[in-house]
């Protein structure tokens, strides 16, 4: 308990902190839909950055050196995930990895019943409930900072993943406060799965990214992306997908969104 409070207690310390100028500038060079957000909003977002940076440790990879331009671009866009919420700050996640570009990894994968390969895959971002970490490509961390109506964003995709993690599972389903809310999302998400997968056996074009028809927790991760990047054509084609997911975060895209309204 005494713990818990100390830590609220230093949070608001930082959040209320003057926000250093030389960080603010970076934001507003980088990440395009911090102008677009109010007064209000901007003003919360920096809080939560203040807190992040504080909390979580960054370190390169592959030689990348970690600036402050990569420290605050990353969570300029994991605590847009945060605003109008109680949060935790991502608990789950102590270490931010940072490559300058697409990085290899070895897998195996399942080929078939009683068969596997192994082989190298490359990757934008990676995360898992039990890594304590998150991989991100800065290559793909800047695109995304710089073209928020693209429906890809590869930190707001992994951060999704830690949003998850958050019911101690990884399934797609995020800290849900009532029973209530669990069943209608379970309801929603289950029908906008089927669907998915549904497109993506047959070829029919979507707005969701068919790679969230891999699973329950590629589709929320894919989702969330939808709905901050192509928030206006998610609400048209998927409104209930839509509602479930502005519930759960507590705002609305729409009105901070720069996307045109065609996919």
């Amino acid at each position: 308990m005494i713990f818990e409070f100390l830590k609220q207690q230093r949070r608001r310390r930082l959040r209320a902190r003057p926000f250093p100028k030389e960080w603010l500038k970076l934001i507003q060079r980088h990440v395009v839909f911090f102008s677009k957000l109010s007064a209000s909003d901007r003003a919360e977002l920096l809080g939560h950055i203040q807190v992040f940076l504080a909390e979580k440790r960054f370190e390169g990879c592959g030689g990348f050196a970690i600036t402050d331009e990569v420290r605050v671009t990353i969570a300029a866009q994991a605590c847009l995930l945060l605003l109008h919420r109680e949060t935790d700050y991502f608990p789950g996640l102590l270490t931010i990895l940072v490559y300058p570009l697409t990085y290899m990894v070895e897998e195996k994968r399942q080929v078939g019943e009683h068969v596997w390969e192994e082989g190298t895959e490359s990757r934008l971002g990676e995360t898992g409930r039990r890594m304590g970490s998150l991989v991100l490509a800065w290559g793909a961390v800047k695109h995304g900072a710089a073209d928020p109506s693209d429906a890809k964003n590869v930190v707001l995709h992994e951060f999704a993943h830690q949003l998850d993690f958050e019911n101690h599972a990884a399934d797609g389903v995020p800290a849900l406060a009532t029973s209530e809310e669990q069943l209608a999302w379970s309801e929603v998400m289950r029908s906008e799965f089927a669907s998915l997968r549904a497109a993506d056996e047959s070829g029919i074009p979507t707005l969701l990214d068919t790679y969230g028809a891999t699973n329950p927790v590629e589709f929320f991760a894919v989702s969330v992306e939808a709905f901050f990047e192509r928030p206006r054509v998610l609400r048209s084609y998927h409104p209930k997908l839509y509602a479930e997911l502005q519930n759960y975060f507590r705002q609305d895209p729409v009105e901070y969104s720069a996307e045109q309204t065609y996919w």
